[in-house]
């Protein structure tokens, strides 16, 4: 049954459920029309009322209901609906009164997992703030950049990140850019604090008007990703889309009574948006975690009884790599995306018949697809209803040119069943791309135009798909200029920029190469030494670890005399991707990254071996 409805407004599956009540159906409306109806249906109701509901609207709901139900529970401690609720009240107080935000602004959250990002969260929506999350691993340059994309003043940041503004808070201060701290002290005197001021706030809710929404399109939040420009991408994440993300652990089957378990970072979208808005929207339970940790995680989950955990494919491959096998748990489903085929039949015949459900859509894109059948290996399902629905193609692309294929007249050219393409998903009114916050030169980026006739436009998605003869469709790779590494898209050019200050290093050339039994692909870089310098291990350790987050990091270096270039004048990567980090096989001088001797040290045979054997920890 549907979730419960008050005053009048619908629960976002309360509106699915209408469209089509009971389980015979669900799986009609996760597959095929759920995403199209839901947009619709939000659409017509937004538009019939002065305001919309949200998924603050439905916490807000939610902790009316079910007050004393535990929300949260971490490091130990539960967190009722009515703690977060109350807490979130006062923190709006706070900022309302104390740090005198006002509806419209925008602030912007250096926080990690744990209850009081919820609680910042909330609270800053309450008086109307659109949010911006900060990813805790960038840097100085990046976190700079970060502030002129949203447009935030503000910066709220969790307790024990205060000494990541090294560096940059004379600058963020010089910027007006104001700093609250969630601690009762501060050293500096130029950064503020909130806890000491959260006690003695109100716990009564603010008026209502000033979260309140009158379009679904209205950003609620900026989501940072790495892209092709290099630098982070604030994508805007709108009302609509926060709606549609809470809905996914219901598309699946999901109940209020589950226990969700999160080990993702919150200021990615699979933990925020799926994870905090699907446990919301079912009025269940979440187990948040500061970080995964693949020895703890079946005594967490047998703990707390957890039946939907949260993944990424390296996730799992570390639990895989765990020396025990544990099939004693409640555990039944698994919510996610990146999950390898070898990786995904190994975690079933170790941990027991988990229906893994792999959900494919970046950030920022206007493509969703639904694993919901659990088939091995594919990222969701298409037909002839969803194609009418979502106009999405997969077109020929040159791997070595880098760039799709075109035909005489310069469009593209689809591929045959079965054939692997590039994935491009239409923009219209039902599949909107919302873009990039603070530059309409980087939404533009994103799109391609004149596809197939002239005037269209298509979302790049950057990834190589196929698709089966019975629909079923498989991430096969990135193409351009990211790679995925430890989970995050790591985005070449603002390593190829970072890499480009080392005074030793000519040019460099970064791309991503496989490892075997491991997700995605490390960095490597390679690099022409200006005349007269020499290459400097330690030097260049150094440098990346100040400047680069541990996941864009190089694991390797390989030197050149000549970098290859394609016809059009761009580095040649599909070759250097494709000879790989083999010593016994690559002229060219190899360095791997050491992290007990702090430096890049020449790659042999005999680490290229341990590498390939799991017996370098990377």
């Amino acid at each position: 049954s549907s979730p419960c409805l008050s005053r009048g407004h619908d629960s976002v599956c309360g509106v699915a459920l209408r469209c089509g009540r009971g389980s015979l159906l669900r799986s009609c409306f996760t597959e095929t029309l759920l995403p199209v109806l839901l947009d619709r249906r939000l659409l017509e109701l937004s538009k019939l009322t002065s305001s919309v509901f949200t998924v603050l609207d439905r916490f807000v709901q939610q902790a009316e209901r079910i007050p004393d139900k535990p929300f949260v529970i971490y490091e130990g401690r539960t967190h009722t609906y009515r703690d977060v609720e109350r807490r979130s009240n006062r923190l709006a107080h706070v900022f309302l009164h104390r740090v005198r935000l006002k509806k419209g602004d925008c602030v912007a959250v250096l926080m990690s997992n744990e209850p009081d990002f919820l609680c910042v969260w909330f609270g800053l929506a309450k008086v109307g703030c659109s949010v911006a999350f900060l990813n805790t691993n960038i840097k100085s340059k990046s976190l700079l950049h970060c502030f002129n994309c949203c447009g935030a003043k503000t910066l709220i940041v969790g307790s024990e990140l205060v000494d990541c503004l090294d560096g940059i808070l004379t600058t963020l201060l010089e910027d007006n850019i104001q700093v609250w701290a969630m601690k009762s002290h501060s050293e500096h005197t130029q950064v503020h604090t909130l806890l000491d001021k959260i006690d003695a706030a109100s716990d009564q809710p603010v008026p209502a008007a000033l979260r309140a929404a009158t379009s679904l399109k209205t950003p609620t939040l900026y989501i940072f990703t790495s892209g092709t420009t290099g630098l982070p991408k604030a994508a805007v994440i709108t009302h609509l889309q926060s709606l549609k993300a809470s809905a996914g652990f219901w598309a699946f089957g999901g109940t209020k009574d589950d226990v969700v378990y999160i080990p993702l970072p919150l200021y990615h979208s699979a933990a925020s948006l799926i994870g905090i808005g699907g446990t919301i929207e079912l009025g269940a339970t979440c187990v948040l975690k500061k970080k995964f940790s693949a020895s703890m995680f079946w005594a967490d989950c047998r703990k707390h009884d957890v039946t939907i955990f949260q993944y990424i494919g390296e996730l799992c491959r570390y639990l895989c790599n765990q020396p025990k096998l544990d099939k004693v748990h409640k555990v039944r489903m698994g919510v996610g995306n990146g999950l390898r085929q070898d990786v995904w039949r190994d975690f079933q015949s170790r941990f027991g018949n988990i229906k893994m459900c792999e959900v494919y859509g970046s950030t920022e894109g206007n493509l969703c697809l639904m694993n919901h059948t659990g088939k091995t290996g594919s990222v969701g399902r298409s037909n002839y209803f969803y194609k009418l629905l979502f106009k999405y193609d997969l077109v020929k692309y040159d791997m070595e040119k880098d760039e799709p294929v075109k035909d005489q007249h310069g469009f593209c050219q689809r591929v045959k069943r079965g054939e692997t393409g590039l994935l491009l998903s239409k923009v219209s009114a039902t599949t909107p791309f919302f873009g990039y916050a603070g530059s309409k030169q980087l939404t533009e980026k994103k799109l391609m135009r004149n596809v197939f006739v002239k005037g269209d436009a298509y979302f790049n998605t950057g990834d190589l798909m196929s698709e089966d003869h019975e629909g079923f469709i498989y991430f096969k790779d990135r193409v351009g200029d990211t790679f995925r590494w430890k989970g995050e898209n790591v985005a070449t050019t603002e390593v190829t920029e970072i890499l480009g200050l080392v005074d030793f290093i000519q040019e460099v050339n970064v791309y991503g190469v496989e490892i075997p039994r491991h997700e995605g692909r490390a960095g490597m870089a390679a690099m022409i030494i200006r005349a007269g310098l020499t290459f400097d291990g330690k030097k260049l350790f150094e440098h990346v670890t100040r400047d680069l987050p541990a996941y864009a990091r190089p694991l390797f270096v390989r030197i050149q005399e000549v970098m290859e270039m394609t016809s059009t004048f761009k580095q040649q990567k599909f070759q250097l991707v494709q000879s790989g980090f083999n010593p016994s096989t690559i002229c060219d001088p190899l360095y791997v990254l050491d992290y007990q001797q702090k430096s890049y040290i020449p790659l042999t045979d005999c680490i290229y071996q341990s590498i390939l054997a799991g017996e370098c920890k990377l």
